[in-house]
C-alpha cells in the first residue's frame, strides 16, 4: 500500500491579537478522506508531535466541511490525529508523497523548519511529488533557504494576500504569503475570484490555493501519483 505523510503545523499563537491559529481543519480532512478512500496510508507529522492546535474559526458552523463532520465519528483518525509523529523523526524514504495543510500555522513554524525544508528537497530528488494548500506552501520556503533559487520561476498557488485582507489576518501575520513567494521568485497564480478553488501543478510540486482548494489539491497528488504508478507498469511490461 503506498503512503502519504501529511505535515501539520504545531503553531497557534497569531500576532496583535488574542484570537488563536493551527490547522484549519477541513485543509486536513477533506485531502485526509480523498487519500484514505483512494486506498492509501495516511500518516500525520508535526514539528513538536502529539495533538496539532486547530484554528477555531475551521470549526463553525459556516467552515464545518462534510470531511469534519466525517472525521467526529472517525475514531481511528482522531487517534492519528492526535499522535502526531515529530517531524525530525520522518523520512522521505519511508513514503511516496507529503502534503502540506493550511491554516496560518505553517507561516511561522513550517516556514523556518530545517527539517521540513530539507524533507521537502528529499521527497522531490527522489522523484515524489510535494503537495500543499493555503498557507501551507509557506513550508516551501524553507526548503527554498536549503537551496536558494529553489522557488525561482515555480508556478505556485496560496492563500493570496486580497483574501489575507479580506479575512481581516493581515495585520496579525509577520508577511504575506503570497508576497513572499513572489519576492523569492515564485509565478504566484491565483483564481479570477477570490476563494474560489485553484489548483496549480508545476512538475511534482503541487499546490492549492484556499480552503476550498484543498480536496482537489488532493485528487491532483493522487492522479500524479497513479500516472507514476502506470509509467513504472509499463516498464516493468
Amino acid at each position: 500500500m503506498k503512503k502519504i505523510l501529511m505535515v501539520l503545523t504545531s503553531h497557534s499563537e497569531m500576532e496583535n491579537t488574542d484570537h488563536k491559529t493551527g490547522v484549519w481543519l477541513g485543509e486536513f480532512t477533506d485531502p485526509y478522506y480523498e487519500f484514505i478512500d483512494a486506498g492509501y496510508q495516511v500518516i500525520l507529522a508535526s514539528p513538536k508531535g502529539g495533538r496539532p492546535p486547530v484554528d477555531p474559526m475551521s470549526e463553525l458552523t459556516e467552515n464545518i466541511t462534510g470531511s469534519n463532520r466525517r472525521f467526529q465519528d472517525d475514531e481511528h483518525a482522531k487517534a492519528a490525529f492526535s499522535h502526531t509523529t515529530v517531524l525530525n523523526q520522518v523520512n522521505a524514504n519511508d513514503y511516496d508523497a507529503v502534503f502540506y495543510p493550511g491554516g496560518h500555522g505553517p507561516i511561522w513554524d513550517l516556514a523556518v523548519d530545517n527539517n521540513s525544508g530539507i524533507l521537502i528537497l528529499d521527497f522531490l530528488d527522489a522523484g515524489k511529488p510535494v503537495a500543499a494548500v493555503c498557507h501551507g506552501p509557506a513550508a516551501l520556503i524553507n526548503a527554498d533557504q536549503q537551496r536558494p533559487g529553489f522557488l525561482k520561476g515555480k508556478k505556485i498557488a496560496a492563500f493570496s494576500n486580497t483574501e489575507e485582507t479580506m479575512v481581516g489576518r493581515s495585520g496579525n501575520v509577520p508577511y504575506l504569503l503570497q508576497t513572499k513567494l513572489e519576492e523569492l521568485g515564485a509565478e504566484v497564480k491565483t483564481a479570477l475570484v477570490p476563494f474560489l478553488s485553484h489548483v496549480e501543478t508545476d512538475g511534482l510540486l503541487i499546490t492549492g490555493q484556499n480552503p476550498l482548494s484543498a480536496g482537489p489539491t488532493a485528487k491532483s497528488l493522487i492522479e500524479l501519483l497513479s500516472k507514476q504508478e502506470e509509467q513504472i507498469e509499463r516498464i516493468d511490461l
